[in-house]
């Protein structure tokens, strides 16, 4: 039946425990702190990465402090504050969306303008200051190789030797290190990478409003494009989630040492998903996430977000990131060239005045196993548009007596059933997991034989009856050969 009007549903939230980026931490405390999901914003253009990392770290300022791999030593004109609100916006915009459309009940005509449009449509530093501090740091192989104050943050840019003077450092200077840092600190150690450290500055703390940290944001040269997610995975309680929003100005990112995979998209789902849809996609996201083994980074959405562009989405489901976001987020190429800084005098590309900006969101889960490397990328001249979107449709009402209308029901029965087919398949759950929702939910069916609760039963049944086709041909090939075997050793052929 044709849909006659698209309206935003919702979107997918995230976590309610979004911590910072995927360095490790450390603890003047306990050291229980845990990273569970990181969210940072990359954006690069030639042989320049500005990188800004989340902080929603929630307990006493005192015993926060973050380790992160640095290719080179940051001058301090390279770290800036940033206001934590870019986060939300970019996430707000770029996650996977539930969109609506409502059936026309081919019994009426529908004549009035106001029919066209819904009620819903608004859906939508103190460092070791002493001699013998310096003395005991050469001991331990670390240099510090420069020490800033920005923001609330008091910054060391360390160098070291090897990773257990680093944990020795660390530990006699006041941080309870986690289990299994020795061991992942020591490759970047060989690789000659620097470590940003940071803790709170308390007294410039004081001057701010509120109780949160504000993300941190570091631009550098390297000819490596690379996320150190290893040392993130020294404190981590479990598998972690990454979302990487992305801005260059060619195209899309995609991660070079581990697959990538659009999320699946454009699929059909029950009415009453609507009610629950972060549940649902937390279990999509988690059934793809397997059946692709895990190593695999999934995308969700990719588009042109210039300035100059206003078609940045469909359907869209929040305000789309303003010029100013996006020169916040670090889109450096927005504010005009600037001839007194020659930072980028080794960009490998030339900046032509090109004001073009593509957006991607990947979202990665990783663990130690199947994620033995750090996330390497590379920026693609690939612009095809791409966003997670998920169809729910209201059925018609009214009185379905004309034949178009009986065949409306039939239809409707059809569409219903492979809806719930395709909600199993993507989630990977049986239907007896959906029963509670689709009984709770106060149908907008009014025919009961084509209600959710109504046609479980059967498409439960004809999905148990479906051949597993896969196992049957194995089956019968081995069937095939066996009698074959035997014919042969009978002396029949």
């Amino acid at each position: 039946m044709k849909r006659k009007l698209l309206i935003i549903g919702t979107m997918l939230a995230l976590s309610p425990l979004l911590y910072s980026f995927c360095g490790f931490y450390v603890s003047k405390a306990d050291g229980t702190l845990k990273n569970k999901t990181s969210q940072v914003i990359l954006v690069r253009d030639g042989n320049h990465t500005v990188i800004t990392m989340y902080n929603d770290y929630k307990g006493d300022v005192k015993d926060f402090a973050m380790v992160v791999p640095v290719p080179v030593v940051l001058r301090k004109d390279d770290i800036h504050v940033v206001d934590q609100s870019i986060f939300q916006r970019l996430n707000d915009y770029s996650a996977p969306r539930l969109v609506e459309y409502w059936d026309e009940n081919p019994c009426s005509v529908y004549t009035e303008k106001d029919k066209m449009f819904s009620p819903k449509a608004d859906l939508a530093t103190g460092y070791n200051k002493s001699g013998r501090g310096a003395i005991l740091n050469e001991m331990m192989g670390v240099k510090i190789e420069a020490k800033y104050l920005v923001g609330e943050y008091d910054i060391l840019i360390l160098s070291a030797k090897e990773s257990g003077g680093l944990k020795e450092w660390l530990t006699t200077n006041g941080y309870k290190i986690p289990a299994g840092a020795e061991e992942v600190l020591d490759p970047y150690i060989k690789s000659n990478l620097k470590f940003f450290v940071v803790k709170v500055n308390e007294a410039e703390k004081k001057k701010l409003p509120g109780d949160f940290l504000r993300p941190l944001q570091i631009s550098f040269n390297s000819p490596k494009f690379m996320l150190p997610i290893r040392l993130g995975m020294a404190n981590a309680d479990g598998d972690q989630d990454l979302v990487v929003y992305a801005f260059t100005r060619k195209g899309r990112i995609e991660c070079t040492n581990y697959r990538n995979v659009e999320i699946p998209t454009g699929k059909n789902i029950p009415l009453f998903v609507q009610k629950n849809f972060g549940v649902f996609y937390g279990n999509l996201f988690d059934n793809q996430w397997k059946k692709e083994d895990k190593s695999v980074g999934f995308l969700e959405y990719a588009w042109d977000v210039s300035p100059q562009n206003f078609y940045h989405c469909d359907p869209c489901i929040a305000t789309a990131p303003s010029e100013q976001d996006l020169v916040q987020s670090g889109v450096w190429w927005l504010k005009g060239k600037d001839w007194t800084d020659y930072t980028d005098v080794d960009n490998d590309e030339p900046d032509n005045e090109n004001k073009n900006v593509h957006f991607t969101r990947l979202h990665f889960r990783y663990n130690r196993n199947s994620f033995p490397q750090d996330l390497m990328f590379q920026v693609t001249p690939n612009t095809e548009t791409f966003q997670a979107r998920y169809i729910i449709t209201h059925p018609a009402t009214g009185s379905f007596t004309c034949d178009a209308g009986k065949k409306y029901i039939h239809e409707l029965k059809t569409r219903r059933k492979n809806e719930l087919a395709d909600l199993t398949a993507l989630t990977g759950r049986n239907m007896d997991t959906w029963q509670d929702d689709a009984r709770s939910v106060n149908d907008e069916e009014q025919v009961k034989d084509a209600q959710y609760a109504s046609l479980m039963p059967q498409v439960k049944e004809e999905m148990e009856r479906r051949p597993d086709y896969p196992v049957g041909l194995v089956l019968m090939s081995v069937v095939i050969l066996g009698s074959a075997g035997l014919l042969r050793w009978k002396g029949f052929i």
